[in-house]
């Protein structure tokens, strides 16, 4: 998994929308990149409307809110759609994203092992580098946690 201090490579992935965004144009502003496993499951809804809730907070600190999973652009756009999210979700289907970040990871249910996304959050300064790692994230906690991280709360 990526540690604080480490600069994150270029990525793109596209959004709900199709757009493509680029984490190097988000340079000059903070990031909050949270890594999710599924659009519109219990854990995953808690915590995309935990964002949602205290969005007003991140965007009046000028902080950038990108959610991403390996949900694809139809299924995000329902997603965003039904609860209101008024933040970025990125389509990271092939996981090549969440392998640089390296929360592509061996999980188990009913002890069958299978690849997953795990539930993890990054910070990243104006610069790309990483300053905060939230590994294992709350749902209903996560946006909160951010936000008393950075004074914001």
């Amino acid at each position: 998994m990526v540690q604080v201090g480490t600069k994150i490579a270029d990525f793109s992935l596209p959004d709900a929308y199709g757009k493509l965004h680029d984490i190097k144009d988000y340079l000059g502003k903070k990031v909050v990149i949270y890594f999710y496993p599924k659009d519109d499951t219990p854990g995953c809804t808690a915590q995309a409307c935990a964002f949602r809730d205290a969005y007003d907070a991140f965007k009046s600190s000028d902080i950038v809110v990108i959610g991403i999973s390996k949900d694809d652009e139809k299924s995000h756009k329902k997603f965003i759609e039904k609860y209101q999210l008024p933040f970025i979700l990125l389509s990271d289907v092939e996981a090549k994203v969440a392998q640089i970040f390296g929360v592509w990871v061996e999980k188990s249910m009913y002890g069958k092992k299978y690849m997953g996304m795990s539930r993890s959050t990054f910070i990243l300064d104006e610069s790309g580098i990483v300053t905060h790692v939230f590994e294992q994230a709350s749902p209903s906690e996560n946006a909160s946690d951010i936000l008393k991280a950075l004074n914001k709360a």
